[in-house]
C-alpha cells in the first residue's frame, strides 16, 4: 500500500464516503444530549452519595 493510495482512502473516509456524512436519520441530537446529561447527573449523584464525610 503506497502513501498516495492511503491518503486517498483516508480522504474518502473523512468526506463521508458518499454516505451523507454518517448521521443516522433516527438519531435526534436533543435526545442524545438529554440522555448524556441525565447519565452524567446520575453518576454525579452516585459519586456525591459515596463521598460524604461522616
Amino acid at each position: 500500500m503506497s502513501l498516495t493510495s492511503t491518503a486517498h482512502q483516508l480522504a474518502t473516509l473523512a468526506s463521508g464516503g458518499g454516505e451523507g456524512g454518517g448521521n443516522h436519520e433516527s438519531l435526534n441530537p436533543y435526545v442524545v444530549g438529554a440522555g448524556a446529561f441525565i447519565a452524567l447527573m446520575l453518576l454525579l449523584w452516585i459519586t456525591t452519595r459515596f463521598n460524604r464525610d461522616r
